[in-house]
């Protein structure tokens, strides 16, 4: 398999980790490569793995067990149980991720209803029907990575650099939101409805409706994995 250069998507990494597993036979059991051997193998930073991990870890693929490695998973008899296992020990993680975005997005929403130009509108529109389509294909990788796309060109529409900077960090850095949402059960139908109001309130300049959409959309969110993780406990 060849080097992946120059990325940082985690969903490619995500991609090359799966060709990697089916390319050497690895067996469900079996101990894999180390995150420093997957970077050295990959080509790609120590986070871009570790992010890849994570959502491995979280849709069952892969388990970490701590100080002793990466395992491969036998993910067609756990079905759900990975996902359950992962919400329930990152859960302190998941309630900072919102409550950071909770203090943020909302008035960089509000920022992008009076600052958004024709680009700006015209990538979120492209990031919205991205999102549509692998919803329809129920691609769970792509489909955060779309969402993430929004949230992050949202905040660059602002033309605040500072607050782009802080976006593109909690974007690329901080996946455990996006993962914990995305996966929970009827979370993308509504998150589709909710970033079209978002978008219909920074066409229409109003700054105020563009404020509330996003707190909603993100006390939504929080509010449905807070939910489930009260059917798990």
């Amino acid at each position: 398999m060849k080097p992946i250069k120059k990325i940082r998507l985690s969903d490619s990494v995500i991609n090359a980790i799966k060709k990697k597993v089916a390319e050497n036979n690895f067996k469900p059991g079996d101990k894999f490569y180390s995150e420093n051997e997957l970077s050295k193998l990959l080509e790609v930073s120590r986070s871009s793995i570790r992010e890849a991990i994570r959502i491995l870890e979280a849709t069952g693929y892969v388990t970490v067990r701590q100080g002793k490695g990466i395992f491969i998973a036998d993910f067609d008899s756990q079905k759900f149980e990975p996902f359950v296992n992962w919400l329930k020990s990152n859960e302190q993680h998941i309630l900072d991720h919102f409550e950071v975005r909770l203090i943020i997005e909302p008035k960089a929403a509000a920022l992008a209803a009076e600052k958004a130009d024709a680009e700006d509108i015209r990538k979120m529109e492209e990031a919205l029907a991205q999102f549509d389509l692998f919803a329809e294909r129920k691609d769970n990788t792509e489909i955060i990575k779309w969402d993430r796309k929004f949230h992050r060109w949202l905040a660059g529409s602002t033309k605040n650099s500072t607050l782009h900077v802080l976006m593109k960090s909690v974007t690329t850095s901080l996946p455990d939101g996006w993962i914990s949402s995305l996966h929970t059960p009827g979370r993308i139908e509504k998150t589709t409805h909710e970033h079209r109001v978002i978008l219909e309130a920074i066409k229409n300049r109003d700054k105020n409706s563009a404020e509330k959409a996003m707190a909603r959309h993100l006390e939504n969110a929080l509010s449905d994995i807070r939910s489930h993780m009260g059917t798990l406990s």
